[in-house]
């Protein structure tokens, strides 16, 4: 069976299925299958959803070097509600080293591939470490997130790391997201709390004001349709 037969067959089997059965249907008939986490409130969602299957599910992280103070207040305060211990992927330290000798400190605001060039770096590398041995590729993304988004389905087939990804909020609203939180209970960024509806590293993440897109404060220099780092990208 081809990886595109085998995709239509799960997504027609989980047509009409709740969140929690679609996460259940992996953890059961993968071995391995992990969640990437940002720690933002999409992501903490899934993170109490899979934990509450299974204690012993693999979530992990990618740690930039320059994420907000708050984010890793989330990922401490996560690790102790759940007892769990994320796991942390890092950037190899000497191509930091060769991307602060070539562009600088801040040299991603200067042009979209200088600013790709560094998330290569710091997310893309450690991504492909991250999902070397996995199957299964589940994320936090969202249809109402971005241009970029709207037409993900369910489960689709990434090339770029040669995985089954699956979004199991891919229809879920903002509203679903926060009630989901306030009725478990779940950690979240407090910058959700200071108008900061995608987070991050800090210095490509900035406060939204009213009105605005809510992908508007990352890389928010650049045209929407260019806003994504690459682990997302067709």
């Amino acid at each position: 069976m081809s990886n595109k037969e085998l995709i239509q067959n799960i997504n027609k089997e989980l047509e009409n299925k709740s969140t929690q059965e679609v996460i259940e249907y992996f953890l059961t008939k993968f071995k391995n299958v992990a969640l990437s986490s940002s720690l933002a409130a999409e992501d903490q969602v899934l993170t109490d959803i899979i934990l509450k299957q299974d204690k012993n599910a693999t979530i992990f992280t990618l740690d930039t070097g320059r994420l907000h103070p708050e984010t890793y207040d989330v990922m401490d305060a996560t690790n102790l509600k759940y007892s769990v211990k994320i796991d942390v992927f890092f950037p190899q330290y000497e191509k930091v080293q060769e991307l602060y000798q070539t562009q600088g400190v801040n040299g991603h605001y200067e042009s979209i591939d200088n600013r790709k060039n560094c998330c290569n770096i710091r997310k893309i590398e450690p991504l492909k470490r991250a999902l070397k041995d996995v199957e299964v590729w589940i994320t936090g993304l969202r249809a109402a997130q971005s241009v970029t988004r709207v037409d993900m389905p369910l489960v689709e087939w990434d090339e770029n790391f040669k995985v089954i990804k699956v979004n199991p909020l891919i229809n879920w609203t903002e509203e679903n997201v926060w009630d989901y939180i306030k009725e478990n209970r779940v950690p979240y960024n407090k910058l959700h709390d200071k108008g900061f509806p995608s987070i991050g590293c800090a210095p490509c993440t900035r406060a939204i004001k009213d009105g605005e897109d809510i992908r508007a404060g990352r890389w928010w220099w650049e045209n929407p349709e260019h806003k994504e780092c690459g682990l997302h990208k067709k």
